[in-house]
Parts: structure tokens; sequence; C-alpha cells
């Protein structure tokens, strides 16, 4: 469940950015689905939300890490729907990854596996 400002706003993103399927009934509490899966993700109005800021100050309340075949394309298709990345790709022993915040400010990371 993720708080925000905008709860219908920021499930269309995600309902995009990872294929869902977006129920905004309740324009305070807004779901997406994923088809076969009893997945889901949950967004709900907070009048007094706080975006984090990455990497110091205002604490995370929530981190995804998508893992992608390729993050230039992730990136693109993101930034495309409202994101904005906030490092560049970063290598790792395991992976490289870049970081990347949501149109309501939570950070998520695209991760291509090794």
């Amino acid at each position: 469940m993720f708080d925000c400002p905008d709860p219908a706003g920021l499930a269309a993103f995600y309902g995009e950015l990872l294929g869902g399927d977006v129920d905004e009934t309740d324009p305070a509490w807004c779901e997406v689905y994923f088809a076969d899966t009893s997945l889901k993700l949950a967004f709900q109005r907070v009048n007094e939300f706080v975006a984090p800021e990455w990497p110091h100050g205002q604490p995370q309340q929530v981190h995804l890490d998508l893992t992608v075949s390729d993050l230039e394309p992730a990136s693109e298709s993101a930034v495309t729907l409202g994101a904005r990345p906030l490092t560049d790709p970063i290598e790792e022993d395991n992976c490289t990854f870049q970081v990347h915040a949501d149109p309501s400010g939570h950070t998520f990371c695209f991760c291509v596996e090794r």
C-alpha cells in the first residue's frame, strides 16, 4: 500500500508501468491487479503526504526493485509515464540498477541481474 496525494494518478502510473489492471472506483483508495496472480498494489490518499528525499532526508516509505532485461528502455518508459531518474546506472557485483522516483516521489529501482 502506497500513501500518496493522488491515488488514481499513482495507480495509473504503476498499472501502465507494470501491465496491471487499475480499479479507481474509490478516488481515495485505488488498486492495481495483476492477471493470474493474487498480487495487487494499493494506493491511499494522504492529504499530509510528504515525499521521501532520496538518498538523504525524509525516509523512504516503500521501495520496489523491478527486474528488467534492459535498463535504458525501462527507464525511458517510466520517464514517459511521469517518473524521474535519480541516478545513472549503478554497477554492483550481482546486478546493475538505476534508482527512479515515481510521480509521488516514492523510489523504485530497475535491476538487471547477471
